[in-house]
């Protein structure tokens, strides 16, 4: 069998403390599984830049002089996590056999890239890496992450619980991935999407070796909701079912209304009242939100513009 090329694509933001420790750990595992005859010697680590303010690129550009399996990918400003992650598979994917997404910060079980490959060999194009317990997180941690997964689930959004952006792709996963042309993206729903075969390998998530966690509640809060309007159309559907639900509650109040002023046994009430118009103000108030959300997102997509812009890269420069 032909010994695949694989490129570890690695997107970073801000992460001149950790860089210098897990850059290493990356380029180990790739002579290691060169050593093993398991994949091509032109096999490369990809760090792609998503518009650090320290001096992230700097250091990436050094580590490519210094080290021959690494390169660099620089997008012009922040696009987020998830447009950098993109901007780099999409960038290697003519170049490459497989490609191995992972985080800097060495929580992810680098090891796990051994099984990766083993179901890669076996036939899958997609090969998950999934958390085996959340034992290391704090309680708060552990009760908001899988809460997320089963929000995302339960609003129609297809992902693979605990399953973050650790994952193994073909390049003919990659190239179907590319004619997926929406502005706002959720990669952990739009794999599933694509098809293919698919397996996941499980692990233990370390702590992070240095920096801080670019991942904090807010954060974790807005990827869900944005993952959920950008893959699903229940919110929608659920905002449908409960103003039926208000319809009916309305037309029994209407009923009680007329029936307690033919019996003569109305009573002036301010409060109750003031409450209902409160009530459904709030919920029109929400709906509105909810339904502005997808007008604003229809609205980014119809403008096409670019999900990423490439200002530099590595490739040629040595």
């Amino acid at each position: 069998m032909k010994q695949p090329v694989l490129y570890i694509v690695v997107p970073c933001y801000n992460e001149q403390e950790v860089l210098p420790i897990t850059h290493q750990l990356f380029v180990d595992k790739l002579h290691h599984l060169m050593e093993q005859g398991r994949i091509a010697p032109d096999s490369r680590v990809v760090f792609v830049n998503d518009g650090s303010k320290d001096s992230t690129w700097e250091l990436i550009q050094t580590l490519s002089k210094e080290q021959p399996l690494i390169e660099g990918i620089c997008l012009s400003r922040n696009r987020g996590h998830q447009n950098a992650l993109l901007g780099g598979l999409l960038s290697v994917k003519d170049g490459c056999d497989i490609t191995i997404s992972i985080d800097c910060d060495g929580q992810d079980d680098i090891n796990a890239m051994d099984e990766m490959l083993t179901a890669y060999e076996q036939g899958c194009e997609v090969v998950y890496g999934v958390r085996s317990s959340r034992k290391t997180d704090t309680f708060f941690k552990r009760f908001t992450a899988e809460s997320f997964y089963r929000l995302m689930n339960w609003m129609g959004a297809q992902v693979v619980f605990n399953h973050a952006d650790y994952r193994l792709l073909s390049s003919r996963v990659l190239e179907e991935l590319s004619h997926f042309p929406e502005v706002n993206i959720f990669l952990r729903g739009m794999v599933p999407l694509v098809g293919f075969k698919s397996t996941s390998v499980y692990y233990e998530r370390a702590e992070r070796m240095a920096g801080e966690s670019h991942y904090p509640l807010k954060k974790m809060l807005a990827l869900a909701f944005d993952g959920i309007t950008s893959l699903s159309i229940k919110p929608i559907r659920l905002i449908t079912g409960f103003g039926g639900l208000v319809s009916l509650f309305s037309f029994a109040m209407l009923i009680w209304v007329l029936a307690t002023h033919l019996t003569g046994s109305t009573v002036a009430g301010w409060a109750s009242t003031t409450s209902i118009v409160c009530f459904m103000g709030g919920i029109q108030l929400i709906c509105l939100g909810v339904i502005g959300e997808y007008v604003g997102k229809i609205y980014m997509e119809t403008k096409h513009r670019p999900r990423y812009i490439i200002s530099d890269t590595t490739f040629n420069k040595k």
